[in-house]
């Protein structure tokens, strides 16, 4: 079986669950091919499939623009619908190109997380296409048609598309997503972390006696100010995953993810401050792992996040303001006393999502 997998490039998240799903199917399917298509980093989607031996084939593409970041709480509403606009005009050369590919390389199953034109070529090609989200390009980019009425012919873009899939493997903390004819829930696709503390400790000269923070995000623009109030919280010590960095600042350690992955790194430390997405949030759950977070701007999924996470995970909101600023110390005094979870989330969404893909024909 040769399965082409498409992952959006719009943040991390997709890939993470991508890696949870492949690692799943190259596991219980030893003659499985997979080619991804994405423009994410071949680096980071190869440190989530370690058991991929030879068999995964990873291809420079893009076929949606997510949402254009100032940063990685703040969109740029203009700039992605001038970005959307341009995938809008390539559409036609893109489906051609994808059809071409998938008849080419003799393509059975097409997966997509989660744009739309590889389904149409799929559909041109004679294969079925599957989607996999927690959420569809038209319901983000709706919010937006009262701002400026072009957003309606990219919505459709992604309308027509998703009206071709098969199904949708419909992950948690999502919405309807009325567009796809048919849909199956998965339950939660993350799996905990190995509790690495001790060699992390080792590596960084980090105190292990101290509390342990990870600062989860791409980007991060904190000026000298703001890095000034976070060594001056000596009771803790900030991780972060690189590329972001703050080199020489006592209290803050950059770990690479090719040395140790993500999921190690959460299940090492004793809380996360980040901005609400899928992914952190999944690795957060599986991990039972708190969570500081600060709120998003022009998201939709925004509120939803927020709810979810209120209903799973121990949790305090912090001002974007402040996040900024680098004044963290409220809140995480009030994390000391932020009630238990009142819901539980199930595991075991890889490899239910794996069964229904394996099973696609």
């Amino acid at each position: 079986m040769h399965m082409a997998y498409y992952i959006s490039a719009h943040g991390y998240g997709h890939g993470v669950r991508t890696g949870d799903i492949l690692t799943a199917l190259l596991t219980r399917h030893p003659t499985l091919r997979v080619t991804a298509i994405t423009d994410l980093p071949e680096s980071f989607l190869r440190s989530r499939l370690r058991n991929a031996n030879g068999r995964l084939v990873v291809r420079r593409g893009a076929f949606d623009v997510g949402m254009v970041q100032k940063d990685s709480i703040r969109v740029d509403v203009a700039a992605t619908l001038d970005a959307a606009l341009e995938l809008l005009k390539q559409r036609p050369e893109l489906v051609r190109r994808e059809t071409e590919f998938l008849r080419k390389a003799k393509v059975d199953v097409v997966v997509v997380d989660i744009p739309s034109i590889p389904i149409e070529a799929a559909a041109k090609a004679g294969c079925p296409a599957v989607a996999v989200g927690n959420f569809s390009w038209d319901w983000i980019y709706s919010p937006f048609v009262t701002r400026d009425p072009r957003w309606r012919q990219v919505i459709d873009l992604f309308e027509e598309g998703y009206r071709q899939a098969r199904l949708l493997l419909k992950l948690p903390f999502s919405p309807p997503m009325p567009i796809f004819a048919r849909h199956v829930d998965i339950p939660l696709l993350a799996k905990a972390g190995r509790d690495r503390r001790l060699e992390l400790a080792a590596a960084t000269g980090a105190d292990a006696t101290k509390r342990w923070v990870l600062l989860s995000f791409t980007t991060l623009d904190w000026g000298p100010s703001a890095l000034r109030e976070i060594e001056a919280l000596s009771g803790c010590e900030f991780f972060v995953v690189k590329p972001l960095d703050w080199p020489d600042r006592h209290g803050i350690h950059a770990v690479d993810r090719e040395q140790v992955s993500f999921s190690d790194v959460l299940a090492s430390v004793d809380a996360v401050i980040t901005k609400p997405g899928y992914g952190i949030l999944s690795d957060c759950v599986a991990n039972a792992k708190p969570m500081i977070y600060a709120e998003r701007e022009d998201f939709i999924e925004y509120p939803l996040l927020e709810r979810e996470l209120k209903r799973y995970l121990r949790n305090v909101h912090i001002p974007a303001a402040d996040l900024y600023a680098g004044r963290l110390a409220a809140a995480l005094e009030a994390l000391d006393t932020a009630p238990p979870p009142p819901d539980v989330l199930p595991g075991g969404g890889a490899e239910v999502a794996a069964d229904w893909l394996a099973g696609i024909r």
